[in-house]
């Protein structure tokens, strides 16, 4: 297994151990810690996230962990948010009331108001359009791939920032970037050989050795 060491920040929200297994699965040393040491230490981080914006951040602010994962930023590790992970980078979410978020992409999370005929939450595989070719999430990943969708909220943002989106009756983002933060609002995860694909090239990125066969 590979030097490369992935950190799972475990902030008490997230599919932790799926995300866990997924990046194993890529051959790489998955650690899944609350421990501040092991996020300064980290290669690479990834930000899982599941339920609602609040509560979600509420439970970041409690782990005491925002400090640490910050100085890894500031060290030039990457970042990946996942689902409700990648809505904690923006400004502030609308869900159950206004609340801050890290504002490491600026933007906003709102509801999905897709025009009749669409269920909320978005629930299901989907395909994605590549607003920008050279971002090193899709660089492996091909043309037409389908990701896991399951959320109610997203996240707007500018079209500097907009790495991908998806349509759903509406324009939705998919995947976001600023500078070494990155997220997704699908899951990876759950999205089988593309997903892999997509982790691939999040890690290849940020220096993990290959080649690989995702």
């Amino acid at each position: 297994m590979s030097r490369f060491r992935v950190c799972i920040v475990d902030y008490k929200v997230g599919n932790l151990r799926s995300v866990e297994n997924a990046v194993r699965r890529l051959g790489y040393d998955a650690r899944v810690s609350d421990s501040a040491d092991e996020v300064r230490r980290a290669d690479a981080l990834i930000l899982p996230g599941v339920g609602a914006f609040g509560p979600a951040m509420q439970q970041l602010v409690a782990s005491g962990l925002i400090g640490p994962i910050e100085a890894a930023l500031a060290l030039g590790r990457p970042l990946l948010g996942i689902c409700v992970g990648m809505q904690l980078l923006a400004t502030d979410s609308e869900e159950n009331g206004l609340h801050a978020g890290l504002s490491w992409v600026p933007g906003h999370v709102r509801r999905l108001r897709p025009p009749e005929g669409f269920g909320v939450p978005h629930v299901g595989w989907n395909d994605v359009t590549v607003r920008q070719p050279g971002s090193p999430l899709f660089s492996r990943v091909e043309a037409g791939a389908h990701f896991y969708f399951d959320h109610t909220y997203h996240l707007e943002c500018a079209p500097e920032h907009t790495l991908a989106t998806a349509a759903y009756g509406v324009t939705v983002t998919a995947a976001v970037q600023r500078d070494r933060v990155m997220g997704v609002q699908f899951h990876p995860e759950k999205s089988q050989a593309a997903g892999l694909r997509l982790l691939r090239g999040f890690f290849m990125a940020a220096g993990a050795p290959g080649p690989a066969p995702c």
